[in-house]
């Protein structure tokens, strides 16, 4: 039978490309987003597409119903909504930090006490979280969005050994910088928190879209992520993370440096930009 997979954040950027590849590898693809219109080219394409915004726990449950009573089946779940919030720890309302956990935390979890169910009673199913990069290594100005970042990162690792013993196979995919708009909306949300005049030299980086991602060197195409996401879904036995691009690679390895280089290379960044 035809394989099925269901994909949220399909809106743009990575998400839109894995339904593409998807398609062309003659999966049945479930395309989501919170507004429906800005996949309709994917429903052109070939598509199914569903309203679905990962806070919301009413939308999930109809949208995986929905899908198991016409395919009976998924084989792949992508979590890959998501977004990040910037600005200096001490200047983020709370408010805003439980929007960040709500979608980039919570609605991976959401996603999963809906689907995985299904995999375990079937014996068989892959589940995919789309991290980053910073999940791995934080950066100043990023603690929020990095400690989301993390927290799906352990929680994908605990899921991994708890799912192995139903022939569900759980995979973190960690991209470094990419050529989406996901910079662009980080840094538009910093301009939504009041800004401490302490913390310039972090805001100027951070409206610097390309030292935050962007375009910038080291940036890869959402194509290269998808490539592997479904490389992910069809491995017989696929690794426990994959980092793309090279950024993410050699940037892996800043865990390893003693905190107090790592430390000093920020500031050393942080004094240039200022």
């Amino acid at each position: 039978m035809e394989k099925t997979v269901c994909i949220t954040g399909c809106s743009s950027g990575i998400g839109r490309e894995t339904a593409r590849q998807f398609l062309d590898e003659e999966w049945t693809v479930y395309a989501t987003a919170r507004d429906p219109g800005d996949i309709a080219d994917l429903a052109e394409l070939g598509c199914e597409t569903a309203e679905l915004d990962v806070t919301n726990d009413v939308q999930i449950q109809s949208v995986v119903e929905h899908i198991l009573a016409d395919t009976g089946r998924i084989d792949c779940l992508v979590n890959n909504a998501g977004y990040g919030q910037l600005g200096p720890v001490e200047d983020i309302p709370v408010r805003d930090v439980e929007r960040q956990f709500d979608t980039n935390v919570y609605g991976p979890h959401r996603l999963v006490q809906e689907v995985l169910p299904h995999m375990r009673e079937r014996g068989d199913g892959t589940i995919v979280n789309v991290s980053s990069l910073a999940g791995r290594v934080s950066f100043p100005g990023g603690g929020v969005y990095c400690g989301s970042k993390a927290a799906l990162e352990s929680m994908t690792d605990s899921l991994r050994v708890e799912a192995d013993r139903f022939g569900v196979d759980v995979v973190l995919v960690e991209p470094g910088p990419v050529k989406t708009g996901f910079s662009n909306r980080a840094t538009d949300s910093a301009d939504d928190i009041p800004r401490s005049e302490e913390y310039s030299d972090i805001y100027s980086v951070i409206d610097d879209t390309n030292a935050i991602g962007g375009d910038g060197p080291g940036a890869i195409e959402p194509s290269e992520v998808a490539d592997w996401i479904v490389h992910a879904a069809s491995a017989t036995r696929p690794n426990a993370r994959y980092p793309v691009g090279k950024v993410a690679k050699l940037g892996s390895f800043a865990r390893l440096l003693p905190d107090s280089l790592r430390d000093t290379a920020f500031k050393l960044a942080l004094k240039i930009a200022g």
